[in-house]
């Protein structure tokens, strides 16, 4: 009996290390639903990726996150800053295409909240991961170009002289120290992020 002592000490090592593994596994991945479920992002595609055409979709940026106070209030929570942005589309639109004709572009402009698949996305010192996230999606013309996002809730978007910067006191109002982790450090949970979701995946 003694000589399978030493190989049941190390299964139980083993298993205790799988549960573990098992559990922090799930944790991380629950934070992670977590966070994609409570932002909402802004998401301007460009008509194509000329030149003029991307220094538009950055003036129509510049308008709506000009704007962002009264078109989408001070929301308390995700579901209502949906239900603003849900709400002022048209004014949205309008704001959009009336900086498009102050420069002499006629492209038609829409707007809508979607489901958007993004790839992981570094915003100022923050990196979203990769994964569907609720979005106000702002299409100019026929949306052909490279795109620009942040983060609309939590408020984020800041601009600064043409720039658009993250608010570093938002940050830390609306994410816990868990969920800062994953934006500031998220290589540390690329492998197991994508485990997980490959597992939603086929789960779902």
């Amino acid at each position: 009996m003694k000589k399978y002592i030493p190989l049941i000490l190390a299964g139980g090592l083993f298993l205790a290390v799988c549960i573990t593994n098992t559990v922090t596994f799930i944790r991380d991945g629950r934070r992670l639903d977590r966070l994609r479920g409570s932002v909402l992002r802004l998401h301007i595609l460009a008509d194509s990726d000329s030149p003029r055409d991307q220094e538009l979709k950055l003036l129509v940026r510049d308008a709506v996150l000009e704007h962002s106070a009264e078109l989408f209030g001070d929301a308390s929570g995700l579901e209502e800053a949906e239900k603003n942005a849900s709400e002022k589309l048209p004014e949205i639109v309008a704001v959009a295409e009336e900086t498009l004709r102050s420069q002499g572009c006629c492209d038609k402009v829409t707007a809508e909240i979607a489901d958007v698949e993004f790839d992981e996305r570094v915003y100022g010192d923050i990196t979203m991961p990769a994964g569907t996230y609720r979005a106000l999606r702002i299409r100019i013309g026929s949306a052909q170009g490279h795109n620009w996002w942040c983060v609309m809730y939590p408020p984020l978007c800041l601009p600064a002289a043409k720039e658009v910067t993250d608010d570093k006191e938002a940050e830390e109002e609306f994410f816990n120290d868990e969920e800062r982790d994953i934006l500031y450090h998220p290589k540390k949970y690329q492998v197991r992020f994508a485990l997980w979701d490959k597992l939603k995946s086929v789960l779902d």
